[in-house]
């Protein structure tokens, strides 16, 4: 039998579609601000098909994401957070992700060229070294 808690809990959990549509037009924002292209975006997103990937920006309220798309989502929503966090400005945070970097993570090359690897692992070593430079867990 469910407790009220349980059934609160139940209650406010957001459904799979709801984080979908609020995780992509999050995304599509991000990648106005760094100024992606179409193919940068979708590889980020986990190369979907073009058709799907067009169906995602058009009407994001009506994908339904597998668990990949919604990590690779959690991973970009957490770089661009910390990025707001650890530079002055907007405008700086944006423009860091294309910027030559000489981290060894990077090897003088962008952050955008190590996501566009296509791993997820690629985002998540951006998101680790991002959380490490601000102080937070890596």
């Amino acid at each position: 039998m469910q407790t009220t808690a349980q059934a609160i809990k139940a209650q406010n959990k957001p459904s799979s579609r709801e984080l979908s549509a609020a995780g992509l037009r999050a995304f599509f924002n991000i990648a106005r601000d760094w100024g992606l292209n179409t193919d940068e975006q979708m590889v980020l997103l986990g190369t979907p098909g073009r058709s799907t990937f067009f169906k995602w920006k058009s009407a994001p309220e009506s994908a339904d994401l597998k668990r990949d798309t919604l990590e690779r989502l959690s991973y970009l929503l957490g770089i661009y957070k910390a990025l707001q966090v650890l530079l002055p400005s907007t405008t700086a945070a944006d423009a860091w992700v294309k910027k030559p970097n000489t981290a060894p993570l990077f090897g003088g090359k962008s952050a955008l060229d190590r996501m566009l690897g296509g791993n997820v692992a690629d985002l998540l070593a951006v998101r680790q070294y991002l959380d490490a430079r601000r102080g937070g867990w890596a």
